[in-house]
């Protein structure tokens, strides 16, 4: 191999090498600001269910916040969704529901009062415990 050709062979990598990644655009880096136990507290309370960032560009903002990407909230009351699960562990509501499945695949399943006043209950469990965990989850219902 001549020295021309090696020459050219590395301006060839290098030029590959610069194409072969667009340059990314920097973030803008993030403002911190020092906070009293006490001002974090009233921040956290006066945002509500909005993250404290939201909270602080609305205020900055008002109407001329760009809108952001939307994340999913943490849960906002733990007590909420631990009575949802315990309510799962205790209504019995799968094994129901299977038995009324297996019932109706192999023709067996007798409509009455009986029948009815259990999936009234089951329907009435579902709609507590779906109560239960949008509160839980932070959201509004529909």
């Amino acid at each position: 191999m001549t020295a021309q050709t090696s020459s050219n062979l590395g301006k060839d990598f290098e030029r590959a090498a610069m194409n072969s990644r667009p340059a990314k655009p920097k973030g803008l880096s993030p403002i911190s600001l020092r906070l009293s136990a006490q001002e974090r507290s009233r921040l956290q309370y006066d945002a509500g269910n909005q993250s404290i960032s939201a909270y602080i560009r609305s205020r900055l903002f008002g109407d001329e916040v760009a809108p952001r990407r939307r994340r999913q909230r943490p849960v906002q009351d733990h007590e909420a969704l631990a009575r949802v699960l315990a309510a799962f562990g205790q209504s019995g509501i799968a094994p129901s529901f299977a038995r009324i499945a297996k019932a109706a695949d192999t023709g067996t399943l007798e409509t009455g009062p009986e029948l009815r006043a259990q999936l009234e209950a089951a329907c009435a469990e579902i709609a507590a415990i779906r109560h239960d965990l949008i509160r839980a989850l932070g959201l509004s219902p529909e």
